[in-house]
């Protein structure tokens, strides 16, 4: 239709589904809202973590991405190999794609064959496969060292590798396998969750520790021997391991590398109130982005974040194209559940975007709050599909 325009957003994870969602909603269909990814399905990764102890199943916490046709969203399935910033075309799944707006959701890349064996030694409790390959191998530990790895920073989720090891405490226990198993986390942070601030990385470090897990802080892993079942850090340490669960170092995506979006972090600087790139009329949100805070830390690369700014995002092009509305800035509110096993959680949140410093507060751990983290699960579900 004449004066219509074309609003592409690349990547299906959690910004790229809210971002599409919203601009199919409150644009007209003379517009066309175009959603490309190359998995046929969407999966809720913050529930990972519960499927790599058995406590969710795939159908459990994925929905087919073929669903968001129904609402009007052009689905695209395929591997986006190109993206033209300047001229705002993407090459995806084989075909031409001419946008007036582009929205990169692509997320990080997991790479862990950035480390030498790691791959091959280990289960990246990351991605659906790595998650399930942990669950069927962490059911037949019965004795030995459990170790949770961290690859590289930054990471999305920084909470994850603290709920990993204590979710997998609880399972060891929960077994009656405890005493036989020893749990040990290696990170090259210096300490959990550092861009919380002190207080709250000191009570996360006191709540993993307070499970028996020990804490290895400033550990850069430079090989995994998957035969001899040993890690080799940088500082000379070395770990033997039985069980490895690894987050893998994460870098920007290769087709948003060869893009020219990148910055010198590595990852897509943009403008932190609208997400907008230098170049224009292209945005990026999500774990893609490098968004320095005043700390000189980077915002963290977290669910929550890409939701909050795929809604700025999604307000603004549609008051570009339709002059409803007004602007909005994005403000750096985040918020996380922070599952300790046993069916308890704990609950951070704060304005990241904060000065001098991030406000972040951290909830007392119990029962009610992992309630709510499976609600919040299974309403972020429905709302979306």
């Amino acid at each position: 239709m004449i004066g219509g325009k074309t609003v592409l957003v690349l990547g299906g994870g959690i910004g790229g589904i809210v971002t599409a969602s919203l601009l199919r909603k409150r644009l007209s269909r003379a517009h066309r809202v175009v959603l490309a990814e190359r998995e046929s399905q969407h999966v809720f990764s913050p529930s990972l973590l519960w499927l790599m102890v058995g406590a969710r199943r795939e159908r459990e916490i994925s929905r087919p991405l073929a669903s968001m046709a129904r609402h009007g969203i052009e689905l695209v399935q395929g591997e986006v190999d190109e993206i033209d910033p300047v001229t705002r075309r993407a090459h995806v799944g084989g075909q031409n794609i001419l946008a007036d707006y582009i929205v990169v959701a692509l997320g990080a890349e997991l790479a862990p064959e950035i480390i030498p064996g790691l791959a091959e030694a280990g289960h990246n409790f990351y991605t659906l496969a790595g998650a399930q390959s942990l669950n069927r191998a962490r059911a037949e530990l019965r004795q030995g060292h459990l170790v949770v790895l961290v690859g590289g920073i930054p990471f999305k989720c920084p909470a994850a590798p603290y709920e990993a090891a204590m979710l997998l405490e609880a399972d060891v226990r929960k077994r009656g396998v405890r005493e036989a198993v020893t749990v040990d986390l290696y990170t090259p942070e210096p300490g959990p969750m550092p861009v919380a601030g002190p207080e709250v990385s000191a009570r996360v470090r006191q709540l993993v520790e307070s499970r028996g897990v020990r804490v290895h802080t400033e550990h850069v892993v430079s090989e995994v021997d998957p035969s001899g079942r040993l890690i080799r850090f940088k500082n000379g340490v070395t770990a033997p391991f039985d069980l490895l669960a690894y987050v893998p170092p994460h870098r920007a995506p290769a087709v948003v590398r060869a893009s020219g979006l990148t910055g010198e972090s590595g990852w897509v600087p943009v403008n932190r109130q609208t997400l907008e790139t230098k170049f224009p009329g292209v945005f990026a949100i999500g774990d893609v982005t490098g968004i320095p805070l005043v700390t000189g830390k980077p915002l963290p690369k977290a669910g929550v974040f890409a939701h909050g700014e795929a809604e700025v995002v999604a307000n603004n092009i549609v008051h570009a194209i339709t002059g409803a509305g007004t602007p909005r800035s994005f403000e750096g509110h985040g918020a996380c559940f922070i599952e300790i096993g046993d069916g308890r959680a704990g609950f951070g949140s704060g304005n990241f975007l904060a000065e001098p410093a991030p406000q972040v507060r951290l909830r007392q751990p119990g029962r009610l709050l992992h309630l709510g983290k499976v609600v919040y699960e299974k309403y972020w579900l429905y709302r979306w599909f």
